[in-house]
């Protein structure tokens, strides 16, 4: 008896392929939107020290300020792109870069308000 081969040798392994495939596609999507989380966060806690330590110095001026924030900010790995006074309050805006995949990097922007309690606030 002669054995002929078949014509679906191999199919179970181009399948197991193709699901390991798809595993690693989803891992790598669910990688970078981790890492792109992460840095919305980074971006958020940097301004909102900035914007704390930089409302303390309103008083002595606005680059006295924003100098505070600056230097905050780049503390937590935030870089500072704007800065200004609105009233007693400062405004911070801080960017974090981020690279989620090799080649694909974004920026994760995030604006802080800090400054005295109101008079009618609680």
């Amino acid at each position: 008896m002669t054995r002929r081969p078949s014509a679906e040798r191999g199919g179970a392994t181009v399948c197991l392929l193709a699901v390991g495939l798809v595993f690693v596609l989803v891992g790598l999507f669910g990688a970078g939107l981790g890492a792109a989380r992460c840095a919305r966060h980074q971006a958020r806690v940097a301004a909102d020290f900035g914007a704390l330590a930089g409302a303390v110095r309103v008083l002595d001026g606005v680059d006295v300020a924003c100098a505070q924030a600056a230097a905050l900010v780049s503390a937590n790995g935030g870089r500072l792109t704007g800065c200004r006074v609105d009233g007693l309050d400062l405004v911070v805006t801080a960017q974090v870069r981020v690279a989620p995949l090799p080649g694909l990097a974004r920026v994760a922007t995030a604006t802080s308000r800090a400054g005295p309690i109101g008079a009618g606030g609680g």
